[in-house]
């Protein structure tokens, strides 16, 4: 009884990293030019009518300072401080400042978390298709704004995808068993198979399932359907 395969035929799909120069009229680019040596990423974000949640993190050597730079800041209406350690500051905040799901939402392509912002840039990967990456570099460019490429990789097989490092600790994760249910192990199960620290575990880990899924509904899209039978 034939079956559909489990993944679709390969086709083009690009894997870039870009650093894009933040507007002047944007909160994140006051507070990271005010903290060049600060490194501010964007966790996860959330488009609320004419504001926007978000979950942010700042490493920096002055924890404090970055912090109440946040909290102060005139498009901020709403700040929590969740985490501090001598480095690291957690928090949850609402801003009225969505110029970057606005771009995001012209350019019909959706970047991947965690965002970087630091002294006036900011840095993230997207996965999609060719049509679709050239869609969004000319929504940059007809922005006018100044950017750099990063990375690109260019590949029509599904391995092509993933980093080095992301295809590591995904393997490590799949045979440790944290994709079964229930779960045969932890995150820090895993970490600690790879001698690495629980945060940069789950970053990548969710790095690469985001590029996986992505890549996979791109690319189904692109092919001709056909259901599986049911028995």
């Amino acid at each position: 009884m034939a079956t559909a395969p489990i993944l679709p035929e390969a086709v083009d799909v690009i894997a870039a990293r870009l650093r894009i120069r933040l507007p002047d009229d944007i909160w994140i680019a006051d507070v990271s030019q005010a903290n060049p040596s600060a490194t501010f990423r964007l966790l996860s974000g959330i488009r609320a009518g004419a504001t926007a949640v978000e979950l942010g993190e700042v490493t920096t050597d002055d924890p404090a300072t970055a912090s109440d730079a946040i909290a102060t800041h005139s498009s901020v209406t709403a700040y929590e401080e969740l985490e501090r350690t001598a480095d690291r500051v957690l928090a949850k905040y609402e801003t009225t400042d969505t110029a970057l799901y606005e771009f995001v939402a012209e350019s019909g392509l959706p970047i991947e978390y965690p965002v970087t912002a630091e002294n006036g840039w900011y840095e993230f990967d997207l996965t999609g298709s060719r049509t679709e990456f050239d869609r969004f570099r000319a929504a940059i460019e007809d922005a006018g704004r100044q950017y750099e490429l990063l990375s690109l990789v260019h590949s029509t097989e599904p391995s092509g995808i993933l980093t080095e490092r992301q295809r590591d600790v995904l393997m490590a994760a799949l045979r440790a068993g944290y994709f079964e249910l229930p779960r045969d192990c932890t995150l820090a199960d895993v970490a600690a198979t790879l001698d690495i620290d629980k945060s940069t575990a789950s970053r990548v880990l969710r790095r690469g399932q985001t590029r996986i899924v992505k890549w996979f509904l791109t690319t189904a899209g692109t092919q001709s359907s056909q259901s599986p039978e049911r028995r």
